[in-house]
């Protein structure tokens, strides 16, 4: 199988959820397609990861050995498309039992408007097999916790293919999520100059650019992304941040709101933003709102500390 890597933003760095504990993800895919016909792989956020797993007849699919964070859970039928959704895996979300149950809908509609994972454009079909086989071990080394050796494999896979636009962009997510940002541009820019069409290198750069404080260079990466797949979590988000960066608190909202509905757990909190503008504008009771909806989500988040603080604060007013 071919891995398509996962799409980033700015904010990953903060909402990483701390501790060691080893849990597991239990998934049941809800949908309008037959459950044998989907596949599933598992991102992780804030590390190198990623790894797929066999989907039952009743649409089950277990992930096991997972370290707390965030993980984007994409859901794949070939010839049709791809839908993701963030699932936050915790000790709180999991209970004594260390085990976090998701349900991830899968709709035909929704995954028709996303280009399912693995799919290639016109500049990529021409990858050279003994490079297309160097970006498959590169995969089969992340899901086995090895970024060193993933990222040796990318290496070898766009020094024979310069033109692999996919290899480069993996190698921009890890070095993005090592926290390297500047080779993480680099990698980016060098998947777009490969593949000027590939939307994942898109949506990354905009948000290696927005974690970098240039939200002015970011924002036609961001409007272009969400023109390109106005139905894509992570896209609407990021812009409506880079509308939310730039002062236009007006033109961030829609974009924020429509992150939410597709992707209420996206792991870039859309809600804290949302909050953000409404207690501006004075709005206690939505403001609230967006902060208690963050807690349910993430109650033992990094950020749950502060965000009770506001809302006990607000809730004085």
């Amino acid at each position: 199988m071919v891995f398509r890597s996962l799409a980033i933003t700015f904010l990953s760095a903060i909402i990483l959820i701390a501790g060691n504990t080893s849990l597991q993800l239990d998934g049941h895919i809800d949908g309008d397609v037959p459950a044998r016909s989907l596949r599933v792989t598992l991102f992780s956020v804030e590390r190198p990861y990623a790894e797929s797993a066999d989907v039952d007849h009743h649409g089950d699919f277990h992930f096991r050995n997972l370290a707390p964070g965030n993980y984007t859970v994409a859901v794949v039928r070939d010839g049709m498309g791809e839908v993701r959704r963030t699932v936050v895996v915790s000790s709180a979300v999991a209970g004594n039992s260390g085990v976090v149950h998701a349900i991830i809908p899968y709709n035909s509609t929704e995954a028709a408007a996303n280009p399912a994972a693995g799919t290639v454009s016109v500049h990529q079909v021409s990858i050279p097999r003994h490079a297309a086989a160097k970006y498959a071990d590169a995969q089969r080394r992340l899901a086995g916790r090895d970024p060193e050796g993933a990222v040796r494999s990318l290496e070898e896979a766009v020094s024979i293919a310069p033109e692999y636009s996919a290899a480069w962009n993996t190698l921009g997510v890890i070095a993005f999520q090592n926290g390297d940002d500047s080779r993480a541009r680099d990698f980016f820019r060098r998947s777009l100059e490969a593949d000027p069409s590939a939307f994942e290198p898109l949506v990354n750069m905009g948000g290696a650019l927005l974690k970098t404080g240039s939200a002015t260079d970011a924002l036609p990466f961001n409007q272009r992304a969400v023109h390109d797949r106005p139905e894509d979590a992570l896209a609407n988000v990021q812009l409506g941040m880079n509308y939310f960066k730039l002062g236009r608190f007006d033109e961030a909202e829609p974009y924020l709101l429509a992150a939410k509905r597709l992707d209420r757990a996206q792991f870039s909190q859309p809600q804290i933003f949302l909050a953000e503008i409404y207690a501006r504008r004075g709005n206690r009771a939505a403001a609230i709102r967006e902060l208690e909806d963050v807690l349910e989500i993430r109650p033992d988040g990094p950020l749950s500390p502060s965000i009770r603080r506001n809302l006990a604060q607000l809730s004085r007013q």
